[in-house]
């Protein structure tokens, strides 16, 4: 294997095998806390497309039919976009859009639709690397692309200017970045990994269906908003014969919050990725300054329910990143504040579309301390009834669902 499926590996951990497909819906718990059949009253995430970039999405699962977009995948990254060699990127898709059709997964999103890039991620065979695209190239051509939000549910510990450039560039033609942060979270050090680390990028963390915060959640400057992760069914073997219980990780919880901005953006379809961003942060839940988010909980619990119920909710601006603290570079005008109809178009050249990549010294510090700042030798490739919700105390993180209480030690996110 290469150097680029050696350092990129999605962000999902141990499955048990055969749940049977009747049983995926009982175990997608995080629905009835998150009242997603009161939410869809409001949204089903029709209008919106997602870009799943990932190890391929299987279309022809029974919660899948339909709902992928074959033919919007741009002919040069298509290589493998429907061959799924691991069943992550499915169950990804799945976790977004899935209607539910015959037992299966029912995404957040039902009605929204999914474009399927296939990546070099590990698990990949070494004979179909040559063949397959780079993230780097997947995130631009899915920029060129009228998706609204590129699921990201990968990481590599390593800075790599061409994703960063890509991740820019996907920014400044209004597109919504959202990755997991990783599940490094043992390790106690500050290890956020990228695409979660760059800028412009939403980092996604994970809980449990009891509230604890996922002891693997990596933590780190760059964790934006938690959202499920433990225990969710999806797929463990490429056959697709039958879901495997207890899907864990900070990929599913990416899944998760792509459904829950594809809901917003379909009821709003003018609004902007910023807009989108804002009304996420704002409604997110927690019991700490809005302005002082944290290294394990970022902003907050996601409840775009508290969007949804309220036809009147005012997002803000539509080109003030409410992320510019921590995208911003001195002396830069941020690509997310400047509308896509005045930036550059897809054939210009990445110095001339958006502001020049980070030397990485900047980015590495959120991902890895700033030791991993080289590049690869190749492309490395709630809510009311008291569920769901986050309280930090002064002294400690607490994450309290039902009664259960779980303790963090409490760090603030550098400036």
């Amino acid at each position: 294997m290469s150097a680029v499926a050696g350092a990129l590996a999605a962000v999902s951990v141990a499955l048990a095998p055969h749940a049977a497909a009747s049983d995926a819906q009982s175990e997608q718990w995080y629905l009835q806390p998150m009242q997603a059949e009161q939410m869809w009253k409001h949204s089903t995430g029709k209008g919106v497309k997602v870009a799943v970039i990932d190890t391929g999405v299987n279309p022809h699962t029974g919660s899948l039919e339909g709902q992928v977009l074959v033919d919007e995948v741009p002919k040069t990254v298509a290589y493998g976009a429907t061959d799924d060699y691991t069943g992550h990127g499915t169950s990804i898709a799945e976790l977004i859009a899935g209607t539910g059709a015959n037992g299966g997964v029912r995404g957040l999103a039902p009605e929204a639709k999914i474009i399927p890039y296939r990546i070099r991620l590990n698990g990949l065979a070494r004979a179909e690397e040559k063949k397959t695209v780079t993230p780097a190239e997947a995130i631009r051509a899915a920029a060129d692309t009228d998706a609204k939000i590129i699921n990201m549910s990968f990481r590599s510990p390593y800075y790599n200017p061409d994703v960063e450039e890509a991740v820019i560039y996907a920014a400044s033609k209004g597109k919504m970045l959202i990755a997991g942060v990783g599940n490094d979270g043992d390790t106690g050090e500050d290890n956020i990994g990228y695409p979660a680390a760059a800028r412009y990028v939403v980092g996604v963390s994970s809980m449990s269906k009891e509230g604890d915060l996922s002891e693997f959640s990596s933590i780190g400057n760059y964790v934006d908003l938690v959202a499920p992760g433990e225990g969710i069914p999806g797929y463990c073997r490429p056959s697709f014969e039958s879901y495997c219980h207890g899907l864990e990780g900070t990929s599913a919880s990416t899944a998760i919050a792509s459904g829950s901005a594809a809901l917003i953006w379909s009821a709003h379809p003018d609004w902007t990725a910023n807009q989108v961003t804002r009304a996420l942060i704002d409604t997110a839940s927690r019991n700490w300054p809005k302005d002082k988010p944290t290294q394990h909980a970022g902003y907050g619990t996601i409840r775009p329910r508290k969007v949804l119920e309220n036809p009147n909710y005012d997002a803000g601006p539509a080109y003030s990143d409410p992320l510019a603290k921590w995208n911003s570079k001195k002396g830069e005008k941020l690509v997310t504040e400047i509308p896509p109809a005045s930036a550059a178009s897809p054939s210009a050249t990445a110095s001339s579309q958006a502001p020049e990549a980070s030397s990485g010294a900047d980015k590495a510090a959120a991902g890895s301390k700033g030791e991993k700042t080289e590049k690869a030798a190749a492309e490395s490739s709630g809510d009311d009834n008291s569920t769901l919700w986050i309280a930090l105390g002064a002294a400690a993180a607490v994450v309290v669902v039902g009664g259960g209480v779980f303790a963090l030690l409490r760090a603030r996110r550098a400036t």
